[in-house]
């Protein structure tokens, strides 16, 4: 795998707001990036994210809308510590929506998962489609150009730093 960075977009399309790192990935996949970046859609593909958190990636990059109680459109930017998560499952993944928590437990239970864990996260307006409308809310669409800028820095900064794809797998 030549790729060091994975970006993942995670949401439904059709529950409002939550489409948000779905959104995010599409606008980063019409832009030139470095070789060592790859950029996946997983909507809610829950096991093909778990397989994915296991490949030796020296970072990943999670986007996804996720309340935290900020003003709609908040973008901001979480460092995650996989260690810190349980090791059991608690729930199964659910054909209709993506739990980035269930979906690392079910990693961890697959494999080693690369420490150098990020979330760029959007504050969601709304969680549910209004009737006969897809897309995302005024806030949410606002901050997607936010949202690149901090992952644009963030990708800078992990590719200049000095560490082998295999780094995650001897870390683990």
């Amino acid at each position: 795998m030549s790729a060091r960075v994975l970006i993942a977009g995670i949401g439904n399309i059709f529950m409002g707001d939550d489409a948000f790192g779905v959104e995010v990935v599409a606008e980063l996949a019409r832009r030139r990036l470095p070789d060592e970046v790859r950029v996946i859609d997983f909507g809610i593909r829950s096991y093909d994210l778990a397989f994915a958190l296991t490949d030796p990636y020296e970072a990943v990059i999670l986007v996804d809308a996720v309340p935290r109680g900020e003003p709609a459109g908040t973008v901001y930017l979480l460092e995650l510590d996989v260690k810190e998560l349980p090791k059991v499952q608690t729930e199964r993944p659910d054909g209709h929506s993506l739990n980035p928590v269930s979906v690392l437990q079910m990693a961890q239970s697959l494999g080693d998962v690369c420490p150098k864990l990020y979330l760029i996260g959007c504050e969601p307006a709304r969680l549910e489609a209004e009737e006969g409308q897809l897309g995302l809310s005024g806030p949410a669409t606002m901050a997607v150009p936010q949202a690149l800028g901090m992952i644009e820095e963030l990708v800078t900064s992990l590719l200049a730093a000095e560490q082998s794809p295999a780094a995650c797998l001897e870390q683990g």
